[in-house]
């Protein structure tokens, strides 16, 4: 096998396999992109011009098992469609179920964006991920609704630059 040239982090490296261990035979519900977006809020405003959507005081958004709470949410519209959710607050949280019987994916951060039609959902500031035994923690995570994948730290990925600030932090408690 050809050794990569760019530098590894052991527990890093050790995080996502678990992950994608844990993950591999669990997808989103399919029927979650096929669902309305509901949104409950305090108050709520639309400017039809620039198709934009605010919702504020204790916003609750859902598509099929995902479920978003917020203290606020941005929907940017395209064409009548939502292109862009961006929910902020002291500690927006999301849950989803991936596929029926398995535990539930869940996640807090200080802002979150979600890309309906791509399917991906963005936690930045504060991030953490939690999914079965596992802890995902970083200022930036990435993770991928339909195939329930996960990827923390820098958001252009790029390993090789060693004075990153970007930290990913991982818990993996052993079954008891």
């Amino acid at each position: 096998m050809k050794q990569s040239s760019r530098k590894q982090h052991p527990l890093a490296l050790l995080g996502v396999v678990s992950l994608l261990l844990n993950s591999a035979p669990l997808f989103a519900l399919e029927s979650d992109a096929k669902q309305a977006i509901m949104i409950d809020s305090n108050g709520a405003s639309y400017d039809e011009k620039s198709q934009l959507s605010i919702y504020t005081g204790n916003v609750v958004a859902a598509q099929g098992s995902i479920r978003v709470n917020s203290d606020k949410l941005v929907v940017y519209l395209k064409d009548g469609e939502p292109e862009k959710l961006v929910f902020t607050g002291k500690m927006a949280k999301f849950k989803q179920t991936p596929s029926p019987g398995a535990k539930d994916i869940t996640g807090q951060a200080e802002t979150g964006e979600f890309y309906p039609k791509r399917n991906l959902l963005v936690l930045i500031n504060n991030a953490t991920v939690w999914q079965g035994s596992g802890t995902y923690s970083s200022d930036f995570i990435e993770y991928d609704i339909k195939t329930s994948l996960v990827k923390a730290g820098d958001k252009n990925n790029d390993d090789t630059n060693a004075n990153s600030r970007q930290r990913v932090h991982v818990v993996i408690q052993p079954k008891p």
